[in-house]
C-alpha cells in the first residue's frame, strides 16, 4: 500500500512499488508504461524463459538499463515487497496468485479468470478471497477487450440512460501487431488446419466476454438469464507471415465470435468480434479497420465508433498499449481499494496521471 508523508505542508506520495509478471508483447508495453509513470516504481520482473533470467528490465522492453534484473524465482519477487504485481502470463497459476495476495501484494491483471468473481468456481473464489483477507490485498483484471470496451466505456455511456433495450459491441482486430507469436498460434489457434481448430475448445475466448458482460450487467442492476456463444472461421487464401513464422494457405486466418446475453428471453447485450491475421480470407468476410463500434438501443440511443489512427510502421509498438495501459493506470485505485476481488463497477474511476 502507499505510504503518505507530509512534506512542506503538502501530502507527498511514495511511489507504488510494482513488479511486472511476464514480459511478452503486452508485458513489455506495461513495463515501459510503469517506467514512464510518475507515481510508479518498477522494482522487479518475473520471467519464464531461461534466456531472460538475469536480464535488465530495460533491455527486455527496449529501454536503457534500469538496474532491475529479471528473475524466475517467486521467492525473489516476494523479497522485493512490491505493493502490486502486473500479472500478465499466458495462463494463470492459482498457487502463485494466492501466494502474492496473502503476502499483501495486490494484483492488476489482464487474465480472464478475474473479470467476474461470480464466474470463478466456488472453491477457487473462496481461496482467492481468503488470500486477499489474509494479506489485506486486492485483485482486479482489465485491459482493452475485454475490459475497457466491455465494461468501462459502457458504464459511462449508459450513465445517460434509464432503460436499456440492447447494447451491442463490435470489434475488428488484425491481431498480428497486438499479440505475440505464441499467443497467435498456441493460444488463439491461427495457422491451424480447419479440422484441428474445430476439434479444439477455446473456453477462455468463448467465456471471457460473457464473464465481462455479466459483470457489467451486475453493475447496472441487469440480471442476465444466460449467454449464448456462436463462432465461425475463415481460411487464408495465401501463405501469411506472422512475426517469425508463416502460416500456410488453407489454415485458419480469421475468427468471428458472437456472445449474446439474454434477459427474459430477449437479447440485452452482446459482443461480436472479428479477429484476423490477413484480409485475404476465404470466405471473403467484410473487414473494417481496427476498432470498435458500439450501439445502444433504449430510451437514450447512442452510436459510437472508435478507430486507431496508427501508421503501419508504428502498429507493433502502439497496439499493445491498448491492453497494457489500463491495468497500469488502475494500480493506484487497486492498492487503495478494499481487500478482495474487484470489478470495474466497484473500482473508482481509473485516472491516467499522465507523465
Amino acid at each position: 500500500m502507499r505510504d503518505m508523508a507530509d512534506r512542506d505542508g503538502q501530502d507527498a506520495i511514495k511511489p507504488i512499488r510494482v513488479v511486472q509478471w511476464a514480459s511478452g508483447t503486452v508485458g513489455k508495453a506495461a513495463m515501459r508504461a510503469v517506467l514512464d509513470h510518475p507515481r510508479l516504481d518498477l522494482v522487479g520482473v518475473k520471467v519464464y524463459a531461461a534466456e531472460k533470467e538475469g536480464r535488465d528490465a530495460g533491455a527486455l522492453c527496449g529501454r536503457p538499463d534500469t538496474g532491475v534484473l529479471a528473475t524466475s524465482d517467486l521467492s525473489a519477487i516476494l523479497a522485493l515487497k512490491p505493493d502490486c504485481v502486473l500479472y500478465m502470463p499466458e495462463s494463470t497459476d492459482w498457487d502463485d496468485v494466492c501466494t502474492l495476495l496473502e503476502n499483501g501484494i495486490s494484483i492488476s491483471s489482464t487474465r480472464a479468470e478475474f473479470f467476474n468473481p461470480g464466474n470463478i468456481p466456488a472453491p477457487l473464489r473462496q481461496r482467492l478471497e481468503a488470500a486477499c483477507a489474509r494479506g489485506n490485498s486486492s485483485i482486479h483484471s482489465s485491459g482493452s477487450s475485454p475490459g475497457f470496451i466491455t465494461e468501462a466505456l459502457p458504464l459511462v455511456l449508459l450513465s445517460l440512460s434509464r432503460r436499456l433495450d440492447l447494447l451491442m459491441i463490435e470489434e475488428f482486430a488484425n491481431c498480428i501487431d497486438g499479440c505475440s507469436e505464441a499467443m497467435l498460434i498456441d493460444i488463439m489457434g491461427f495457422g491451424a488446419a480447419p479440422q484441428d481448430f474445430q476439434a479444439r475448445t477455446f473456453p477462455e475466448r468463448d467465456q471471457v466476454f460473457g464473464h465481462s458482460l455479466a459483470a457489467l450487467g451486475q453493475g447496472l442492476g441487469i440480471a442476465i438469464d444466460h449467454f449464448e456463444t456462436v463462432s465461425e472461421i475463415a481460411l487464408a487464401r495465401e501463405a501469411t507471415p506472422l512475426h517469425r513464422s508463416v502460416i500456410p494457405a488453407g489454415s485458419v486466418a480469421g475468427q468471428r465470435m458472437v456472445t449474446t446475453g439474454y434477459r427474459d428471453g430477449k437479447p440485452v447485450m452482446g459482443f461480436r468480434c472479428t479477429w484476423f491475421v490477413t484480409d485475404a480470407l476465404d470466405p471473403p468476410w467484410p473487414i473494417r479497420a481496427d476498432g470498435w463500434h458500439i450501439t445502444v438501443d433504449g430510451d437514450t440511443p447512442l452510436e459510437v465508433s472508435i478507430r486507431f489512427p496508427i501508421a503501419p510502421e508504428q502498429r507493433a509498438d502502439i497496439l499493445p498499449n491498448l491492453t497494457a495501459h489500463r491495468p497500469v493506470n488502475a494500480i493506484e485505485a487497486i492498492v487503495a481499494a478494499r481487500a478482495g476481488i474487484l470489478t470495474t463497477a466497484e473500482l473508482p474511476q481509473v485516472i491516467a496521471h499522465l507523465a
